[in-house]
């Protein structure tokens, strides 16, 4: 059986770059929680009614974008008329329903575990912060999170900076000594644009 010091000394799963980081910003969904899953599940049974037609690997690309942005831009694309507000309502109470199912993201939890309390941590996400907040709780790691930056927080969602740049300024951090953890292309874009390092958690088929 391994003793106390092997484990502590053993090598991360996920390898950070170089770098003076003084805080650590989390995407939630897929970095943290391995919720995307979930989410998708939750997904397909609110649009089936409608004949919306949402592939995963959409799903997966947009991962980071709020639920009324993806509604709409769905909206859009394939000319229908959904209604927002409810089926945002529909589908954070069927990822509820199966919240008790959630497990944490271990490459990530490594690092939250290891550097709690010796930097301040934030999560940037782009779901409501009920559902951020649930998320969290469910994995019993809320409390280790200096601010949550939510779905109604900033007016510009990833990729665009400002979510990111609200967390460092709420950190008292400056943008360069954040790093970021996301495992979406548009969430990488987003920390970069903020003047930010990265590090892209995979998939959970790459794991």
């Amino acid at each position: 059986m391994p003793t106390e010091d092997v484990i502590e000394t053993r090598p991360l799963l996920l390898e950070l770059p170089p770098g003076d980081f003084r805080a650590y910003l989390f995407d939630c969904d897929g970095t943290i929680a391995d919720s995307m899953p979930l989410h998708y599940i939750a997904w397909k049974k609110v649009l089936e009614p409608f004949g919306c037609h949402f592939p995963e690997k959409h799903f997966y690309a947009w991962g980071g974008m709020p639920i009324a942005e993806i509604l709409a831009t769905l909206n859009e694309q394939q000319g229908l008329d959904m209604p927002i507000h409810d089926i945002c309502r529909q589908k954070e109470a069927l990822y509820e329903s199966h919240i008790h199912k959630l497990q944490a993201v271990p490459h990530v939890l490594e690092h939250i575990d290891r550097s709690h309390g010796k930097l301040p941590f934030a999560v940037v996400s782009g779901s409501t912060r009920a559902s951020v907040t649930a998320s969290l709780s469910t994995l019993g790691i809320l409390d280790k999170f200096e601010t949550l930056v939510c779905a109604g927080d900033y007016v510009h969602s990833k990729p665009h900076p400002e979510p990111y740049l609200i967390a460092a300024e709420r950190l008292g951090i400056a943008p360069e000594h954040c790093l970021v953890f996301e495992d979406t292309d548009m969430g990488i874009e987003a920390a970069t644009a903020a003047g930010m390092a990265s590090v892209k958690v995979p998939p959970p088929w790459e794991r």
